[in-house]
C-alpha cells in the first residue's frame, strides 16, 4: 500500500512525517499482559501531566496546530491522542476493544501521536492519500455515526475515507478476525526520531501480545 501526502498537507505541514506499517497478525478479544502496561503508563501521566499540560506534548501541539490551520476547533475535535491521553487523566478506564485496537491506543498515549489502525484487506485500491476533508463529505467514525470532517487530515483510499486524526472509520475498521493489519503513525511535529521510534514500539508490542514478528514500517511525506 503506497501512501501519499497531498499538497494541502504540505502547504498547512511541510514537515509533517508519517510511518506505515504493516503486519500478519493473531487479535484477541484480551490479553491481560498489554492491559498491565496500559494502567502502568497511566499511573506514570496521572503524576507528570494534567488535562492542559498534556496539550504541550509535541505530537498533539503540532496536530492542534494543524487543526487550526484547516479551520477546525481542536478542543471541540481533539486529536485521538489528546482524547485517550485526557480520558486516563480524568480518572476513566480506556475503553478495551480488543488486543489490536487497545495496543494502538497504548502505542498512541505513549507516544503522543494520533495513530490510526486498519485491516488492510478492507482498502479498496492499492493507494491512500493524506489529504483535508470537504465540506458534505460522507464519513462514518467508528462508534459515533456521521461526523462532519471538513477540515480534518483525512486519509483517503479508491472509496473513500478511511482514517481521520481524530476518528477511524467504520469502513476500514479492526476486527477480531484481523490478521492483515495497517497502521498510520501521523507525525505532524515532523519529528522522525520519534516517529521511528514509535513505529519500532509497536513492532515490539505486535510481537509481544499478537503472535507477530512485528512486520516492517516505511516512512512517507
Amino acid at each position: 500500500m503506497e501512501v501519499i501526502v497531498s499538497k494541502e498537507i504540505e502547504t498547512v505541514c511541510p514537515e509533517f512525517v508519517g510511518a506505515a506499517l504493516e503486519a500478519k497478525v493473531v487479535n484477541s478479544t484480551y490479553n491481560e499482559g498489554l492491559w498491565q502496561d496500559i494502567h502502568a503508563l497511566g499511573d506514570k501521566y496521572k503524576t507528570e501531566l494534567t488535562t492542559e499540560s498534556l496539550k504541550d506534548i509535541s505530537g498533539i501541539a503540532a496536530t492542534r496546530r494543524v487543526y487550526r490551520a484547516c479551520g477546525k476547533d481542536p478542543s471541540r475535535y481533539r486529536p485521538a491522542s489528546e482524547a485517550l491521553i485526557r480520558r486516563v487523566l480524568q480518572g476513566k478506564s480506556l475503553y478495551q476493544i480488543d488486543t489490536l485496537v487497545d495496543m494502538i491506543n497504548l502505542a498512541s498515549i505513549a507516544y503522543g501521536y494520533s495513530i490510526g489502525g486498519f485491516d488492510a484487506d478492507k482498502f479498496v485500491g492499492d493507494t491512500l492519500t493524506l489529504g483535508i476533508g470537504e465540506k458534505d463529505e460522507p464519513y462514518e467514525g467508528i462508534g459515533r455515526g456521521m461526523i462532519n470532517i471538513e477540515g480534518l487530515p483525512v486519509y483517503r483510499d479508491a472509496k473513500g475515507g478511511v482514517g481521520t486524526t481524530t476518528s477511524d472509520n467504520e469502513r476500514t475498521k479492526i476486527g477480531i478476525g484481523t490478521w492483515h493489519l495497517f497502521v498510520l503513525i501521523n507525525g505532524y511535529d515532523g519529528n522522525e526520531e520519534n516517529v521511528r521510534a514509535n513505529a519500532a514500539f509497536i513492532q515490539e508490542l505486535l510481537k509481544k501480545y499478537c503472535s507477530s514478528d512485528g512486520g516492517s514500517y516505511k516512512l512517507y511525506r
